[in-house]
C-alpha cells in the first residue's frame, strides 16, 4: 500500500508530496542502521565471544542450567554465541520488529530454533511465567545496548527493569561491568565548536572587531555529547592538563539504579592551561576478573596505537565545560560528572571547603543565547575560522561601492555584519526564523549597529518593496549556508531565493558568490566503507539473511541518495582527479529547462573503488572560491584533506571497482574511464555514472550507481 508524504525539499523550499510505501520509515532505518559496522567490529565480537563462553562456563559449573537473556539481540549473534558456547535456552529480545523477522530467519538458517525465541518486543514489556514470554528468570544477562556515551539509548533502566523482573539475583552478566573515563584538555579546535571568537576586520586602514554579547559568552551550551572519531583529531589540535581519571563504573551482574547521580573525582592537573573540554570514552569487562577488555580509549591512550581497533557505532565523546577557568600544575582540581538515564554533563571546581563538599546535583545545562539551538557544533567551527571569513571580506571589499544597497539571504550569517563594516551604505538581512532572528539582532546590537542593518523574517518570496524601503538592491550576498541543508547541494536554496527576490533588484546586481561548481571524485576509503560492507558470516554465523534486508532497504527511493558524512574523520585516498560536474550561475534565474552535462572521469590510482564523494565549491568572485570539501590532496598517494566544517555527500558502490596495472611504474596505471551523467531539474540532482572505454548515452554500458542526488 502507498501512502503520500509531504517533504520538504531543502534546495527548493518547496513541500513535494510523494507516493512512498506504507514501510518506507522501516527501510530508511535499515539502510542506515549499524548493523554491519558492528558485525565488521572483530575486536567486540571476538570479545563478546571470550565473555559469554566464560559465563556460560561458570553457570554450569554450579551444575545450572544456563538460561540466557539477551536484550538488544539485533541480528541474534550473541544468542548464537551463546548456544554454541553450551547455553541450554535463549529467550533474544528484539523491539525493531524488521530486525526481529530478521533475526527468526537468521537463528532458523544456523539450526538454533529449538534452544533461541526471539521475541519482538521493548524488554520493560517482556512477561515470566507459564503463559509469559519467558518460563521462568535467567541466570546470563547478555546485552549490546550501548552507545559513544555509554548509557545514551537507555542502557540503564533497561539494566534496572531487567535485574527487577527478567533475571536471577546473582545473575551472570555479559559484559560483566563498564567504566567510564575522563581526561582534561586545553583545545583551541575544540573550544571552537561551542563558543564564539571575536571576529577581526580589516576595513581599508582600520580593524574593527566583531563581538558576541555575553550571553553568548556565558552559556553553557546544549547537553548533547559531541561525539567524534578522536583518533583522527592530531595530538597538535590540544594540550593533555590532567592524567585519564576513572570517573564512575557500573556492575551489570547487579541491580543498577538509574536515577540521576553525580560522581566527583580528585583531579590533578599534570600541566597549567585553559581548562575547557572534557574528552570521555569508556570500556567493558566481559568477564569478572576483567581479563577480557573491550575499549573505546583513543590511540594516545592505548599501548599499541597502531592497532586500535575502528569503529563507527562506538566513537568517543567531547564535553565541553560551561567556561573555560585557568589551571595551574599541582593545584587542588576536582571534576564532577553528572548523569540522568541518558546522559552525561561536567563541572569542574577548584577547591573543596566543607560547603562545597556537600555536593548539589546539577541539572544539565541549558542553552539560553540561542545561539547553540541554531547552530550546531561545525557550524560554530565555521564561524570562528578567520582565514575563510577572510575569503569573504576579500571579496566583498571587490564589490562593495559606497553606494551599495545590499540583501543577505543565509541563516544566522556574519556577512551583514562584514558588509556594513566594509562600508555599504545599507544592509538588509533575511532570517526564516525568530530565533535566528532574535540572535542576530542581539549581535547587531553588541556591535553597535541594530538600528544601520534591517532583518526582516520572511522568506525570500514574501518579500516586499516596502521590506527593503523602497530600494533596490545592488549587491546580493550569501555565504551561503541554511540551516536545513543536510548535503552539500542544498544550499543551492539560495539560486532560488535569488530568483524569488529577482524583482527587487537592480539590472547590474552583483551576486556573491557569483556561481557554484558541484564536483566529484572516486575514493577509497580505509574504513568508512565497512558501514555499508555486507558481511556474509560473522563468526562463523551466516547473516547473509541480514545483508539482503539491508539490501533490500537500500532499493527504495531516498535510500539510493547520497549520505553526509564529515570526510575529516574518515580517512581516504583519492584514486581520481577532482572532476568538476556542474555550474550553477547565481546571476541568472533558475532555468526553466533541465540542466544536464556529461565527462569523463579516469581512475588515476590503484585501489578500490568504494565510492563517489561529492561537494560544492563557492566562487565568490572571478578569483576567490571557498571549497566546501576538498581542501587537498596532500600527497602521492592521494591522501585527501577535507573541509573540517561541512559535511561531503558520499555514495558508495554496490561493489568496488579496481584499476588494473601493467607495469610498476605509476606512470603506466591503466586508467578505468567512467563516464558521468547529472542532470538537475527543480531542485533535483541526478547522477549517473558508466564504465565504460568510449563515450556512451545515459542507462547504456555497465552502471557504476545511478543515485538521486
Amino acid at each position: 500500500m502507498k501512502v503520500f508524504c509531504g517533504r520538504a525539499n531543502p534546495t527548493t523550499g518547496s513541500v513535494e508530496w510523494l507516493a512512498e510505501d506504507e514501510n518506507y520509515d522501516y527501510h530508511q532505518e535499515i539502510a542506515r542502521s549499524c548493523y554491519a559496522d558492528m558485525l565488521h567490529d572483530k575486536d567486540r565480537n571476538l570479545k563478546y565471544y571470550q565473555g559469554i563462553r566464560a559465563a556460560v562456563s561458570r553457570v554450569k559449573e554450579r551444575g545450572e542450567k544456563a538460561i540466557v537473556l539477551d536484550i538488544g539481540t539485533g541480528t541474534g549473534l550473541l544468542s548464537m554465541m551463546a548456544v554454541t558456547a553450551g547455553a541450554d535456552f535463549c529467550y533474544a529480545i528484539e523491539v525493531f520488529t524488521p530486525m526481529a523477522i530478521a533475526a527468526v530467519k537468521i537463528v532458523e538458517k544456523n539450526g538454533f530454533s529449538d534452544k533461541i525465541k526471539v521475541i519482538n518486543k521493548h524488554s520493560t514489556e517482556v512477561t515470566v511465567g507459564p503463559d509469559g514470554d519467558m518460563q521462568c528468570r535467567a541466570n546470563i544477562l547478555i546485552t549490546e545496548l550501548f552507545d559513544t556515551e555509554l548509557i545514551g539509548e537507555g542502557a540503564l533502566p533497561s539494566y534496572e527493569h531487567a535485574h527487577k523482573y527478567l533475571v536471577q539475583e546473582g545473575c551472570e552478566a555479559v559484559p560483566h561491568r563498564a567504566r567510564v573515563y575522563a581526561q582534561l584538555v586545553e583545545s583551541k579546535r575544540m573550544w571552537s565548536w561551542n563558543k564564539l571568537f571575536p571576529v577581526h576586520v580589516q576595513a581599508e586602514d582600520v580593524e574593527k572587531i566583531i563581538v558576541f554579547p555575553s550571553e553568548i559568552e556565558n552559556c553553557p551550551g546544549v547537553p548533547s555529547v559531541y561525539d567524534i572519531q578522536l583518533n583522527q583529531v592530531p595530538r597538535s589540535d590540544f594540550t593533555v592538563l590532567s592524567d585519564v581519571m576513572t570517573m564512575f563504573s557500573v556492575d551489570f551482574s547487579k541491580q543498577v539504579n538509574s536515577s540521576s547521580t553525580y560522581y566527583t573525582a580528585k583531579l590533578d592537573p599534570i600541566k597549567s592551561g585553559m581548562a575547557q573540554v572534557i574528552l570521555s570514552w569508556w570500556d567493558v569487562d566481559m568477564d569478572p576478573s576483567g581479563m577480557i577488555k573491550c575499549t573505546m580509549a583513543p590511540y594516545w591512550v592505548q599501548p599499541t596505537s597502531n592497532d586500535v581497533q575502528w569503529r563507527d557505532h562506538w566513537m568517543q565523546c567531547v564535553y565541553f565545560l560551561p567556561n573555560e577557568e585557568p589551571v595551574l600544575q599541582g593545584e587542588n582540581v576536582y571534576l564532577t560528572a553528572y548523569r540522568d538515564e541518558y546522559s552525561v554533563w561536567y563541572k569542574l571546581q577548584k577547591a573543596r571547603n566543607e560547603e562545597d563538599k556537600k555536593d548539589a546535583y546539577v541539572g544539565s545545562p541549558l542553552c539560553s543565547c540561542q545561539a547553540h539551538l541554531l547552530w550546531n557544533r561545525p557550524r560554530f567551527g565555521e564561524l570562528n575560522d578567520q582565514n575563510r571569513t577572510n575569503q569573504y571580506i576579500q571579496a566583498l571589499m571587490t564589490v562593495l561601492e559606497k553606494d551599495s544597497i545590499c540583501l543577505c539571504i543565509s541563516d544566522g550569517s556574519l556577512l551583514p555584519l562584514l558588509a556594513q563594516y566594509l562600508g555599504a551604505e545599507q544592509v538588509f538581512t533575511v532570517e526564516n526564523s525568530a530565533v535566528s532572528h532574535c540572535l542576530m539582532e542581539k549581535i547587531f546590537k553588541a556591535n553597535h549597529v541594530g538600528d544601520k542593518i534591517k532583518i526582516i523574517e520572511k522568506r525570500p518570496e514574501l518579500l516586499t518593496a516596502s521590506d527593503l524601503e523602497d530600494k533596490k538592491v545592488s549587491v546580493l550576498i550569501g555565504e551561503p549556508f541554511f540551516t536545513t541543508s543536510l548535503l552539500p547541494w542544498h544550499n543551492l536554496y539560495f539560486l532560488y531565493a535569488r530568483t524569488a527576490v529577482a524583482a527587487h533588484l537592480t539590472n547590474g546586481v552583483t551576486v556573491l558568490p557569483q556561481s557554484a561548481s558541484l564536483y566529484m571524485m572516486v575514493v577509497e576509503f580505509k574504513d568508512l566503507w565497512r558501514i555499508r560492507s555486507p558481511c556474509g558470516t560473522c563468526e562463523g554465523f551466516d547473516v547473509h539473511i541480514m545483508d539482503d534486508m539491508i539490501k533490500n532497504s537500500l532499493n527504495f527511493r531516498e535510500s539510493k541518495e547520497a549520505e553526509p558524512h564529515p570526510l575529516w574523520e574518515y580517512p581516504c585516498k583519492s584514486l581520481s582527479d577532482p572532476q568538476e560536474v556542474m555550474t550553477f550561475d547565481f546571476r541568472l534565474t533558475v532555468p526553466q529547462q533541465t540542466l544536464s552535462t556529461d565527462g569523463s572521469v579516469n581512475l588515476l590510482r590503484t585501489g578500490k573503488s568504494h565510492g563517489a564523494v561529492l561537494w560544492m565549491e563557492y566562487h565568490l568572485t572571478a578569483d576567490i572560491s571557498v571549497s566546501t570539501g576538498l581542501v587537498q590532496i596532500s600527497d602521492e598517494k592521494g591522501s585527501c584533506q577535507w573541509n573540517p566544517h561541512c559535511k561531503q555527500a558520499v555514495y558508495f558502490f554496490s561493489s568496488a571497482l579496481e584499476p588494473e596495472t601493467l607495469t610498476d611504474l605509476p606512470s603506466a596505471i591503466t586508467t578505468k574511464p567512467a563516464w558521468i551523467f547529472v542532470a538537475c531539474k527543480q531542485g533535483v540532482l541526478l547522477l549517473q555514472l558508466v564504465l565504460c572505454k568510449e563515450r556512451t548515452s545515459p542507462g547504456k554500458g555497465k552502471s557504476i550507481t545511478q543515485c538521486k542526488l
